[in-house]
């Protein structure tokens, strides 16, 4: 369980170990249920499998506040990011994990998502990098592919 309360459903741990060890995805797109009671899988790349439907997904990501409106919402996501390294050695494959959390989004989601997250990683064993990104720049791929390979990668 989180600082919020916030527990992790089994079907995240499932979706992620799809990704990792079965390689049936390239992402893994997670959210908090409308209660903030839970961490659920919002889609995978079945949905969408190019980082262009991943990147979209998020900058259209949205939550309800109090009032039941919606709005920019925070997400975390796993992405399997592959890069050739610039050294031209070969490719290398790094579990990402990301904490999405636009600047606009609501204050309220944001503290949410915040508190929640280790208990996520806490459930995801194996998780090579992590990025946090606050604007559509820190989702950009080649501003991802250089976080993760610590400016390694031919981008």
């Amino acid at each position: 369980m989180s600082q919020s309360g916030a527990t992790v459903n089994q079907e995240c741990v499932t979706a992620y170990n799809d990704l990792k060890l079965n390689k049936k995805y390239k992402y893994v797109i997670f959210k908090l249920s409308d209660d903030n009671k839970e961490i659920v899988v919002e889609s995978t790349s079945e949905d969408g499998p190019e980082y262009d439907d991943f990147r979209e997904k998020l900058l259209n990501a949205q939550s309800k506040t109090k009032t039941g409106a919606l709005s920019k919402g925070p997400r975390y996501a796993v992405y399997d990011v592959q890069y050739d390294l610039a050294s031209g050695e070969g490719t290398r494959n790094k579990i990402t994990f990301i904490a999405w959390s636009p600047d606009d989004a609501g204050i309220l989601a944001k503290m949410v998502y915040a508190s929640s997250k280790e208990a996520l990683k806490r459930a995801l064993p194996g998780l090579a990098a992590e990025v946090q990104a606050n604007d559509s720049d820190d989702i950009e791929w080649s501003s991802l592919v250089k976080t993760v390979s610590k400016g390694t990668a031919a981008v």
